[in-house]
């Protein structure tokens, strides 16, 4: 009988934000999915400021009906279909949570075969070579972690 233990160590986590790195991430994700017999599990994480976007000096009226949530799951999901059109991973799972990005990632990463993220997404400050969240996730990890640079493609 598998431990659950060892049923969650089947598991590739890739950080995902819509950003063009995060779309890498998914393509590495991917591969090493199918190359070492795990799922893909796609992470979108979202805090409720960074969700507002950059408000300027002040704050703008949001709508009682918005939820920040549903939209951060309809981005992920347009992500996937973008990246991979009608031929997703088998057994993709799409997850989204609310709380710090890296945070969020290291603890889904906690009994993963490995973490997959982009060099830098769509925060942090544009002269930073490694992004804050993948900084953090190749620090802290308890798994291998592959931080993706560059535009090259898995192979296939």
């Amino acid at each position: 009988m598998t431990s659950p233990r060892t049923a969650t160590r089947n598991r590739v986590i890739v950080g995902v934000d819509g950003s063009d790195s995060s779309k890498q991430a998914l393509r590495w994700g991917a591969f090493l999915a199918r190359a070492t017999a795990c799922t893909v599990e796609a992470v979108w994480a979202w805090e409720p400021f960074s969700a507002l976007g950059y408000l300027g000096a002040g704050w703008a009226a949001m709508p009682a009906d918005w939820d920040p949530s549903a939209d951060a799951e309809k981005m992920l999901t347009a992500t996937i279909d973008e990246v991979f059109g009608s031929h997703r991973p088998e057994g993709l799972v799409l997850t989204v949570r609310e709380g710090n990005p890296a945070s969020i990632l290291l603890e889904a990463s906690r009994q993963a075969s490995s973490l997959v993220v982009g060099s830098r997404g769509h925060g942090g400050f544009v002269g930073l070579l490694l992004g804050s969240v993948s900084a953090a996730c190749s620090e802290h990890a308890t798994c291998p972690v592959l931080v993706l640079h560059g535009a090259a493609l898995p192979p296939d």
